[in-house]
């Protein structure tokens, strides 16, 4: 009969050529998109002569812990190579390019510098609605997920929202589950973080996680409508001053809404 070790070499030997200590060498073709490349969603490789698990399960648990924080799959689509400039190109106003060539570039930036730095300064992107922020976000969080990084993408908004269902006794998750997970994963991005309804419960909950993270040089990405008057008046000065020890300020401006320019150009209606 098997040993429990042969038994795990035979699981994972099936599609693989062949395994090695620290990941996969494989010569077999590329991995289907949305599989893990090390472990082929198994969940465990081989270290010597001990299965242990995958990087990718500590990805798993960190968007299970959140009902909404899988990226969408339009969100999966971004990436650097589609940010298309064209959208910020008007005649009467270059500043509107200007600022997207330094957005782009500060993204590109941050996740070329965060993979040598774990204590990467974060962003916060700001301008109004359809301008690209969440699109740059999205890209970060894509290419840092393709490196294998352990990220969570929480809309905040949904956020809230789950974290006051947390207070259900039948929910299994509670509160502090899921403000641990928010202020201890390697990389954070809020998104959405606009002007809601903010109640001095919620703004202490967004204070309490970003205030963590500042203390613990966790990079966090930011998106957000508002002007920094507007997130003060929102969520408080001491959240506000936080925002501006721990991220990098970027603008995105735009002459037409994105979507809308995305519709006209669809539709035909020019």
């Amino acid at each position: 009969m098997d040993n429990s070790k042969n038994i795990i070499e035979k699981i994972l030997k099936k599609p693989l050529l062949e395994q090695k200590n620290e990941g996969i060498n494989r010569t077999q073709p590329a991995p289907k998109a949305g599989i893990c490349p090390i472990c082929d969603d198994r969940g465990i490789i081989l270290q010597g002569d001990t299965a242990v698990p995958c990087s990718c399960m500590e990805q798993r648990k960190i968007d299970n812990s959140f009902k909404n924080a899988r990226l969408s799959q339009e969100l999966k689509n971004c990436s650097f190579a589609k940010f298309n400039l064209e959208y910020y190109q008007t005649p009467s106003e270059a500043d509107h390019y200007t600022n997207a060539q330094k957005a782009l570039k500060a993204a590109q930036e941050f996740f070329k510098n965060v993979q040598v730095n774990p204590h990467e300064v974060g962003l916060l992107f700001s301008g109004p609605v359809g301008s690209g922020k969440t699109f740059l976000a999205a890209s970060i969080a894509n290419a840092l997920l393709a490196k294998q990084y352990r990220i969570l993408f929480l809309i905040v908004p949904d956020l809230l929202d789950e974290l006051r269902a947390s207070y259900s006794a039948k929910n299994e998750t509670n509160e502090s589950d899921l403000l641990d997970v928010a202020r201890t994963v390697p990389v954070l991005v809020l998104d959405d973080l606009g002007a809601h309804n903010y109640t001095e419960w919620s703004r202490n909950r967004i204070y309490s996680i970003l205030n963590y993270r500042i203390n613990e040089q966790l990079p966090t990405i930011i998106t957000t409508n508002l002007d920094f008057n507007e997130i003060e008046q929102h969520l408080g000065e001491r959240t506000c001053s936080r925002l501006l020890q721990m991220c990098r300020i970027v603008k995105l401006s735009t002459p037409q809404d994105i979507r809308m320019q995305k519709y006209v150009k669809r539709e035909k209606l020019k």
